[in-house]
């Protein structure tokens, strides 16, 4: 697991954790329990404002260099449907998006894992400009608080869909997971991890969240977007490494081991894997697997020729899946009018 202490930073650090820095930190553990309290409900982001605690001793874990591990909000879009996605700055300089996706009963939070991406997917924008580093427990769970105060609004559901592959930062993105859910209180069932794919990290994924979380009740979802293997390199490079009939193993492997079923997202690209021939080969290919399908159709980016398909294309292919019995639901497109696509705030702001 990656350490927080190491990296001197509060924030994704649980009661116990907090209760031995205390003590490490000459206190007794009661002034942990005040860490905590005012760490998580009350989302303080400077140690200097947990006033419940001796002056003194504030300034002893500033001066021993502690910090709760804030982002700060640098650029804030807000778009026709209330979807508002900010920028972050971290304290090396680096910039992060994370969204919050408003509805009547809900907030999602899509939050990023990595500054950048290495897996190179021809229709995301976050891959354009490379992997610069993995983020910590701290960032992670710090885009939380940014939309929590954006809003007004705790944030109900959490989807790591955001800039990077969890999978390429496992640890921290399960610590993150158990801090949203043990100490922020998000039930693991409205929590959703999205992976492109990594070869051999299924399985690892499924025993890791074992050790950390006690049990799985995530959502893994699978970033499919073709049937077959020689139409999944053409949009992700990285499928090279990794074949398709291998993949579906891996996620049998997980289901196994966690008894959650696998969602597989597949992005609608106009005309290219939208074709009904496509639906019937990829309701084969999920066919008997316990597994739902999330259709996404294509937020365009800058850099690439694909289009967004049209309504009808959309349904055609939702109703193929649905006659061949393919569990299948269609994602709503939020934030079209202010770059809804992730990545491309960020690659404004380079």
């Amino acid at each position: 697991m990656e350490s927080n202490v190491k990296n001197l930073e509060l924030l994704g650090l649980n009661l116990s954790q907090l209760e031995n820095l205390a003590v490490d930190n000459g206190e007794s553990n009661f002034r942990g329990r005040q860490l905590y309290k005012w760490l998580y409900e009350r989302g303080i982001c400077d140690i200097d404002d947990i006033t419940v605690l001796p002056k003194s001793w504030r300034r002893l874990l500033i001066e021993r260099g502690f910090s709760v591990g804030c982002l700060s909000t640098i650029n804030r879009l807000e778009a026709n449907d209330k979807t508002i996605k900010l920028l972050l700055l971290t304290k090396d300089g680096e910039t992060i998006e994370t969204v919050g996706i408003p509805s009547r009963d809900r907030l999602t939070i899509c939050i990023s894992s990595q500054i950048g991406c290495s897996m190179g997917c021809r229709f995301c924008a976050t891959g354009k400009d490379g992997l610069q580093r993995s983020l910590r427990v701290s960032e992670i769970v710090s885009q939380f608080f940014a939309i929590k105060e954006a809003f007004d609004r705790r944030p109900s559901h959490v989807v790591f869909m955001g800039m990077g592959e969890p999978l390429l930062n496992v640890e921290s993105v399960l610590s993150s997971i158990a801090c949203l859910n043990k100490d922020l209180g998000i039930g693991q069932r409205r929590i959703t991890l999205s992976t492109v794919g990594v070869r051999n990290s299924l399985p690892q994924l499924a025993e890791l969240a074992v050790r950390y979380l006690g049990s799985v009740q995530f959502t893994l979802a699978l970033s499919l977007h073709a049937p077959n293997q020689n139409l999944r390199e053409v949009l992700i490079p990285s499928a090279k490494n990794y074949p398709l009939n291998i993949l579906l193993e891996d996620c049998r492997h997980y289901l196994d081991i966690t008894g959650r079923r696998v969602s597989f997202e597949y992005i609608l690209l106009g005309h290219l894997n939208d074709h009904n021939e496509h639906a019937e080969e990829l309701a084969d290919l999920v066919s008997g697997f316990q597994s739902h399908v999330n259709l996404i159709a294509y937020n365009p980016i800058d850099g690439e020729d694909f289009q967004r398909p049209s309504f009808k294309r959309v349904q055609n292919f939702m109703n193929i899946l649905e006659k061949r019995g393919i569990a299948v639901s269609l994602r709503s497109s939020r934030g079209l009018d202010k770059n809804a696509a992730c990545g491309q705030l960020r690659r404004i702001h380079l």
